[in-house]
């Protein structure tokens, strides 16, 4: 076996430690290693819906406007390089070896307890920005915040994108909780920027920010125009919010670094984030792929299938994981799709396609409803216009089946040891 693919291998191993929420092992991991965290320069970006296209944009802002930028995000499509990039280019095969390696030798004297696969990570991620001398690193967490392992950086910046009900299990039953929670990455004294929030979760930021204090700003309805002049074509409400809020930290940390409007004009037409709102065209057929794999994400989703200019209803091919509450989804889908084509996906984690189907008969009887093993199978049988959504597991393997695999990377899909986190 070559390096590059026993690194994998050793990577996918550590999620035998499952998520185990705290910060003190990625502390420890850190230090033994310099605390690398404390040379870099951090945005901080939490959510439950639009937190990775949030950080793509931010990061493509600042690149345009001469920064080289470090870009820490997850889960990954394709490659595991794609978690850790600077300037968008993945971390070389070579460089995650050779840091995994040293991380891996640091670590077996440098913690209490087995690290898990995102603590390790974060800290070969920091490693990684140092050596490349990244003039600022967007950093998105992985679940929640207050205990999530990128919270032992102080930021320039803590950014909230939409917040919503998701990971119950880890986070709590309510939008306050999940709400508390990921209000842990604001700092005191360190500004605050949120999107447009629910009542219960707007509150518990607010108090958050009262209580510690912490400069707050939320973006309004009105804010929204603000991308008028530099949105280079239609765009949808989400990629509107999510441009909005990216503007506004960029304007209000000028005392940090001015950026000019040209640059965020440039930042924002260039942003390219596969497998969300991702459109491709093979021959007489349009394929929209999107990681919408919640409520909110469908809401989103469906919202902004008028801009996708289908000629008649699309059909729909959606896998998703067991532990995922499908709340309004089988009414969007009978309101929205001519047919849905359910996949069951290579995870440990997946949910049971028949109930799925039933779910979505149980909401509309008359829906056409059909199962596969495989998304190949799925796309043969649609024959029409298709939207795939569901489990970011999906979305990788639908890029890879429809030969969109970004250029200079290696599907891993066949060292299926890992189960993705949504």
């Amino acid at each position: 076996m070559d390096p590059y693919a026993e690194t994998i291998q050793f990577l996918y191993g550590l999620t035998r430690f499952g998520m185990t929420p705290g910060l003190e092992t990625t502390r420890q991991l850190a230090a033994r290693v310099g605390d690398p965290q404390q040379q870099l320069t951090f945005i901080h970006v939490a959510g439950t819906n639009g937190k990775g296209t949030t950080s793509a944009l931010l990061e493509s802002i600042y690149r345009a406007s001469g920064l080289r930028v470090g870009l820490f995000t997850s889960p990954h499509l394709i490659s595991f390089r794609e978690r850790i990039q600077v300037n968008r280019e993945p971390i070389s095969e070579a460089d995650l070896v050779r840091l995994t390696a040293s991380q891996q030798q640091a670590s077996d004297s440098a913690c209490d307890s087995d690290p898990t696969l995102f603590e390790f990570v974060t800290v070969v991620a920091f490693r990684h920005f140092v050596e490349q001398k990244c003039d600022l690193v967007i950093l998105e967490t992985g679940l929640g915040g207050r205990l999530d392992s990128t919270n032992i950086v102080t930021p320039i910046a803590s950014v909230i994108t939409p917040i919503s009900l998701d990971h119950q299990q880890y986070l709590g039953e309510t939008l306050a909780k999940i709400a508390g929670e990921k209000a842990g990455i604001m700092k005191p004294g360190i500004p605050a920027f949120s999107a447009p929030q629910a009542p219960e979760v707007a509150s518990v930021l607010q108090h958050r920010s009262d209580k510690i204090p912490a400069p707050l700003t939320t973006i309004s309805s009105p804010a929204l125009r603000l991308t008028d002049q530099h949105l280079t074509k239609p765009a949808a409400p989400h990629d509107r919010m999510n441009a909005a809020l990216a503007i506004e930290v960029v304007t209000g940390l000028s005392d940090w670094r001015t950026v000019r409007e040209d640059a965020i004009g440039k930042g924002l037409a260039s942003c390219h984030w596969p497998g969300r709102m991702q459109r491709i065209q093979r021959a007489d057929r349009i394929f929209l792929i999107d990681g919408a794999h919640n409520e909110a994400g469908f809401l989103v989703l469906t919202a902004a299938l008028p801009t996708v200019e289908f000629a008649e209803k699309p059909a729909l091919i959606i896998g998703m994981l067991g532990d995922k509450n499908a709340g309004l989804i089988p009414q969007l889908i009978a309101k929205h799709f001519s047919a849905v084509h359910v996949v069951k996906i290579a995870s440990e984690r997946a949910g049971d396609p028949e109930d799925l189907i039933n779910l979505f008969r149980a909401t509309n009887p008359t829906l056409p409803c059909q199962r596969h093993d495989s998304i190949a199978a799925a796309l043969t049988a649609c024959g029409t216009n298709t939207v795939i959504a569901g489990s970011m597991y999906l979305v990788g393997e639908a890029l890879e089946a429809l030969d969109a695999i970004p250029a200079g990377l290696r599907s891993e899909r066949a060292l299926n040891e890992w189960q993705p986190k949504e």
